[in-house]
């Protein structure tokens, strides 16, 4: 081997050698991170014909300690419609997550908004996570705007009937694995 060779060798073993002992996380009492016990993340635009501008965004987390109350999930989502001069955001604070297999139901209370009344309502949302072809439905899909009508319980929504617009689907769902 050159000397070139035996230094990129070196500095690479050392660096495998190092990689579990550097850093607060590798302290003598703690172990391998523990996975979160369910999540959704991500960010799509959906697919509508007439050139609606939806956007979702997720950051949607359930904490392996609390793994046995969904209810104790935290995050936010964030979602917003317009077409030509219409339209509207909200941004909601997370008050429940269940999660099965690539599905995930999310709800949570509505803290900004530029949609009068929307504010303080609870809404939720579903989505299926399918690689580039995710797909979305939410719990104001029957009243026509979030934050009319009578307002779901924690982790309801409706089925996922809305299809993201293609390349921008990258939502990502952490299965819930409950110990029952």
């Amino acid at each position: 081997m050159n000397r070139r060779t035996k230094t990129v060798v070196l500095c690479c073993a050392l660096l495998l050698l190092t990689a579990g002992t550097v850093g607060p996380a590798a302290t003598a009492t703690s172990g391998p991170p523990q996975r979160e016990a369910a999540a959704l993340t991500g960010t799509a635009k959906l697919h509508r014909s007439a050139g609606d501008d939806i956007t979702f965004t997720f950051d949607a987390h359930l904490a392996a300690a609390d793994k046995a109350d969904p209810m104790k999930a935290t995050g936010t989502f964030e979602f917003s419609h317009y077409l030509n001069d219409w339209g509207a955001r909200a941004k909601a604070r997370v008050d429940c997550l269940i999660t099965g297999g690539k599905v995930a139901v999310v709800s949570g209370v509505i803290t900004d908004s530029d949609l009068p009344g929307a504010e303080g309502k609870r809404v939720g949302v579903t989505v299926h996570d399918l690689g580039r072809h995710d797909r979305l439905g939410y719990s104001w899909a029957s009243t026509g705007r979030p934050g009319a009508g009578q307002e779901p319980p924690k982790c309801v929504s409706s089925a996922p009937f809305e299809k993201v617009k293609n390349g921008t689907g990258d939502f990502t769902v952490v299965p819930w694995q409950p110990e029952l």
